[in-house]
């Protein structure tokens, strides 16, 4: 039998309801998430339900763009994310493993693909 174990995250970033300083999405800590590591991320509702996983070989501007573009599996659910969950994962195979296992064994809410649990 195959172990797996999530890592645990690098970095938690958490939505502010009024952010004083400037802020992306609500994010101030945004720039906490590096433009050139890969890895996984998560995002999460305020009743810490796992709504999307997510990997990708640079993490803050893909982490952006589903705030930003119009075919994001997130798009309609934007608002419902307040914390990012961002673990460093370089290595490509690595990254597709625990993306499947994330999305399968904590069940996230708005994942289609890689779903085995429905």
């Amino acid at each position: 039998m195959i172990q797996i174990t999530i890592p645990t995250p690098n970095v938690s970033i958490t939505k502010q309801i009024n952010p004083e300083l400037s802020h992306i999405y609500g994010f101030t800590d945004f720039h906490l998430i590096s433009r050139e590591v890969g890895g996984i991320y998560m995002f999460y509702n305020k009743q810490d339900e796992l709504l999307f996983v997510g990997k990708a070989r640079k993490l803050r501007p893909r982490i952006k763009k589903h705030f930003e573009d119009t075919v994001s599996p997130i798009k309609d659910h934007r608002d419902e994310v307040t914390r990012i969950d961002v673990c460093i994962v370089e290595d490509p195979t690595e990254r597709e493993i625990y993306e499947t296992y994330i999305i399968n064994s904590l069940q996230a809410k708005y994942n289609v693909d890689k779903v085995f649990y429905k």
